[in-house]
């Protein structure tokens, strides 16, 4: 990385870090690389895969709802297929506890002790099948995971993989047998959005694909874990303004007392807005942010967080509508 100097009227220069052309050319290219492997499989996808690369990228996590049959198991087994790295997949269900998430210690005779046995979330992708279907306690497991990395096991703290990526899924339409997200978990996840139907020519494009055999079975990793760390640290290394950084903070408040809104956002909204504008940026080729990456993203990082009064519910009033009326209403930076 490349360092800028900065200096204000009356204090002394200071050095920051900042990106390169190079830097900047070789983060693209590996995201690029990424894009195409995974529109291989994914036709009319585009907008969905550059979302789940932006939250890939800045290190949040994503939830992704919508029909049955939409593809968005495909999507997460296509990004995890183009990363040479581990992948492991929970399906939830009403029976799945968290020890079958976490691990369990099991005794063994050899040596007269226990000897902890991983669970899948010590991976750096991990899939959560239909989320929803498992119970409270049970999706709780991701909590400390999701929020810091790690996981406290019989009193003992284990820490996860530098690279951990969670692509949770769920149907909206199938409520018997299922438990609503709390608003903890939800806060978790850097983004929620939809894939949606394709159109009728994408989706005879998609037949055409798997007359024979699926896609999926010819995908190849076309990036590395140390390419997916640098390009983490360029993402890191995008420049935002004071200026950017009080639109965004602006907007997230604006949920706390809008109308309808029974629970606003709170700051993990507005860091991993950032966070996900930054990376967005770095796709754009650009190493500042600037307010169309933040705009953007503003729905699918907020909308999901906020809590909705019942009676606004019943009247028809979505998150989704609340979030979309501040961008109209709080007046962005130049």
């Amino acid at each position: 990385m490349a360092e800028q100097v900065s200096s204000q009227p009356g204090s002394e220069t200071r050095k920051q870090p900042g990106l390169t052309p190079e830097d900047l050319a070789a983060a693209r290219e590996v995201v690029d690389r990424i894009s195409r492997n995974i529109a291989r499989v994914m036709q009319g996808q585009a907008a969905a895969t550059r979302k789940l690369l932006a939250a890939f990228a800045s290190g949040g996590h994503v939830l992704l709802e919508d029909f049955p049959g939409t593809g968005k198991t495909t999507l997460a087994k296509a990004l995890a297929r183009s990363i040479d790295a581990t992948f492991k997949r929970i399906q939830f269900t009403p029976d799945l506890l968290p020890s079958d998430i976490l691990g369990v210690s099991v005794f063994s005779q050899l040596d007269q002790q226990f000897h902890f046995h991983e669970g899948p979330v010590f991976t750096n992708i991990l899939l959560a099948d239909e989320i929803n279907r498992a119970s409270p306690r049970t999706q709780s497991a991701l909590l400390e995971a999701m929020g810091e990395g790690q996981v406290s096991v019989e009193g003992e703290r284990r820490h996860l993989p530098d690279v951990f990526f969670v692509i949770a899924t769920q149907n909206p339409v199938e409520f018997r047998g299922t438990y609503p997200l709390p608003e903890a978990q939800m806060d978790r996840f850097a983004m929620q959005f939809t894939l949606g139907y394709v159109r009728p020519e994408e989706e005879v494009a998609i037949l055409t694909a798997q007359e024979h055999n699926h896609p999926l079975e010819e995908l190849r990793p076309c990036a590395s874990l140390d390419e997916v760390r640098a390009l983490r640290a360029a993402v890191e290394q995008v420049r935002i303004s004071d200026e950017l950084k009080r639109y965004i903070v602006e907007l997230v408040r604006a949920t706390r007392t809008a109308e309808g809104v029974q629970l606003g956002a709170s700051p993990r909204a507005s860091i991993a807005l950032m966070k996900a504008a930054q990376a967005l940026a770095l796709f754009d080729g650009l190493d500042f942010v600037t307010p169309d990456q933040v705009q953007e993203l503003a729905v699918p990082v907020i909308a999901h967080r906020l809590v909705m009064h019942p009676q606004a519910r019943f009247s028809g009033r979505t998150a989704v509508a609340v979030v979309e009326e501040i961008l109209q209403s709080v007046p962005s930076p130049a």
